[in-house]
């Protein structure tokens, strides 16, 4: 059987609350997934994938881009073998296998808006780092398409997605637009905007700008 929650039910969490801060830093944080109350590995975020969590302290809503996940056990004891099983079978035959596997991912902090004085409203955003991240043990969400578009009005995000250390970031890049392109239903002058701001960040590197354009396929 799967190990019991005790930190939250899944009816007191939002439905975009779907990971937790355990490890943080200035310009990124390391999440772990929360685990379905079904028999089922949690949800892994897609590579270029939009995330935001709160620096509980300010108040501040800080926006991230997902640029690595792994499924891994939860300690080094207990290594999985391959079995040639479905999931299915799993269920039915090896369901203490769920518990013993854990997913995270790691995403790069991109900007943060101050909140203003309303309910889960937003006022002044910032597409540069935070003064702090957020801390450990802080939900994550998937961002609201309409918090992604708003954000993404302005593109110095970019610029933030080509310095990130120790990820694939042409592709990270090409990923996050790829993203917001589909989230604006295939807005042609925003993704116009978006190349021409890549083409001047990359002017002296033809060759990464075309391999970043190459991805997009609008």
């Amino acid at each position: 059987m799967r190990l019991p929650l005790p930190q939250f039910k899944r009816g007191d969490r939002h439905p975009n609350h779907f990971a937790e801060v355990i490890a943080t830093s200035t310009c990124e944080f390391l999440a772990q997934c929360l685990e379905p109350e079904d028999l089922s590995f949690p949800p892994m975020p897609p590579f270029g994938s939009w995330v935001c969590s709160v620096d509980e302290e300010s108040g501040n809503q800080i926006y991230a881009v997902v640029y690595y996940a792994t499924t891994m056990p939860i300690d080094s004891v207990h290594r999985p073998v391959a079995l040639g099983l479905s999931l299915q079978e799993l269920r039915e035959e090896q369901p203490q296998i769920f518990a013993m596997l854990k997913t995270e991912f790691r995403a790069a902090i991109v900007g943060f808006a101050v909140t203003s004085n309303e309910r889960n409203s937003s006022s002044n955003l910032y597409q540069y780092l935070p003064p702090r991240p957020p801390q450990i043990h802080q939900p994550v969400y998937r961002c609201e398409p309409e918090a992604i578009i708003k954000f993404t009005e302005q593109l110095d995000f970019l610029r933030t997605l080509l310095t990130v250390n120790g990820a694939p970031v042409d592709s990270l890049t090409a990923a996050a637009i790829r993203e917001v392109y589909w989230l604006r239903k295939a807005d042609r002058q925003w993704l116009v905007q978006a190349g021409r701001t890549l083409s001047v960040l990359l002017k002296d590197d033809y060759d990464r700008l075309r391999f970043i354009l190459s991805q997009i396929n609008p």
